[in-house]
């Protein structure tokens, strides 16, 4: 049997391929009686639209693109829930692309997409990031572009965080509550808009409390878990008095229980924890994790409309667009006095 294509049934209802298409889509342009034998025969013969096709026709390529630091981290995981399901009901695909927070892989991935492969793009910034010519040049081809959590301030469009300044004073306010007074701040990187604005949120809670900013309690971690373990074993021997640890990220968390277990520094007892982490088993953690938890799939959500809107509407996507989610404390026994 030949393929149930757009040519099939134009020779068999000996109508032109592009009348077929046009009552397909139904278009003005093709009288009622002439859609109806159409539909019936595409019906009859189980016809299914080449969507690959209509979209080269249309030049778009109904796939949009996801550029992210680590699907590791739970934060990502929901957050790509939350794309995916915006996606799917516009009837777009989703192209995930790994940068393993590795500068170099950014650019290599940026400069690959540069070519037109996708019709948007979503994007969380790697850590490692320091220079953003290439996004810059990724822009000036491709400006659907919206930027999530980790973000690129140069660019004049939209991004969808949370509040990460309230989030990094709410986390050591906590701590030094919880009767803290020598607090280390672990981040992920000062490069990045959510590392500086958490790392102000820390140091305005020390300030409002009484208590003195310390740059040598400040740890920058990287992607390499083994070596954040070792870098904090480090601190925590050189600065026994360390009593409260706020990780900016998850990974930096989960590396300060390690760290502990193995210097024998009992959580919550000796020591108290609280770190940002949307980790579903927090609270069978031992000792359970207190968080700072965002709402990432709500964040994938919003991020992924802004961006398909406009698409769709072919309209520029704009800074007023941007969006600034609440993140919640939820304490548990690591920060328990």
């Amino acid at each position: 049997m030949p393929p149930v294509n757009l040519k099939r049934l134009a020779q068999e209802l000996n109508l032109s391929i592009a009348t077929v298409s046009r009552a397909l889509q139904d278009s003005y342009e093709v009288s009622a009686h002439t859609k109806e034998r159409v539909r019936a025969l595409a019906a009859e013969l189980n016809y299914q639209p080449n969507a690959y096709a209509s979209s080269l026709r249309r030049n778009v390529s109904k796939t949009i693109g996801v550029v992210i630091p680590e699907v590791n981290n739970h934060f990502f995981s929901l957050a790509i829930n939350g794309i995916e399901e915006v996606a799917r009901q516009s009837g777009y695909h989703v192209l995930i692309y790994l940068t393993h927070d590795d500068y170099e892989r950014e650019v290599g991935i940026t400069q690959y997409l540069t070519g037109g492969r996708v019709d948007g793009l979503l994007m969380s910034v790697a850590s490692e990031s320091r220079e953003f010519e290439h996004l810059q040049k990724l822009y000036a081809s491709k400006p659907a572009i919206v930027f999530f959590d980790r973000v690129c301030e140069a660019l004049p469009t939209a991004k969808v965080t949370t509040n990460d300044y309230e989030s990094g004073y709410l986390a050591t306010a906590h701590l030094i509550e919880a009767g803290c007074r020598h607090i280390a701040h672990l981040l992920v990187s000062g490069n990045l808009s959510i590392g500086r604005m958490r790392m102000q949120g820390y140091q305005a809670a020390l300030r409002e409390h009484g208590l003195e900013f310390d740059e040598t309690l400040v740890l920058t971690g990287d992607a390499d878990d083994e070596r954040n373990k070792e870098r904090i074993m480090d601190l925590l021997r050189t600065r026994p008095e360390v009593d409260g640890i706020f990780a900016s990220v998850e990974r930096l968390a989960l590396s300060s229980y390690q760290a502990c277990k193995e210097l024998g520094r009992a959580i919550p007892e000796q020591i108290k924890v609280v770190g940002f982490s949307n980790l579903g088993v927090a609270s069978l953690l031992d000792p359970a994790l207190t968080t700072i938890t965002q709402p990432a799939y709500d964040i994938g959500r919003q991020a992924a409309t802004i961006l398909l809107r406009a698409i769709e509407k072919k309209k520029a996507i704009l800074p007023s667009q941007s969006v600034v989610l609440k993140s919640e404390l939820f304490a548990r026994r690591s920060t328990a006095r």
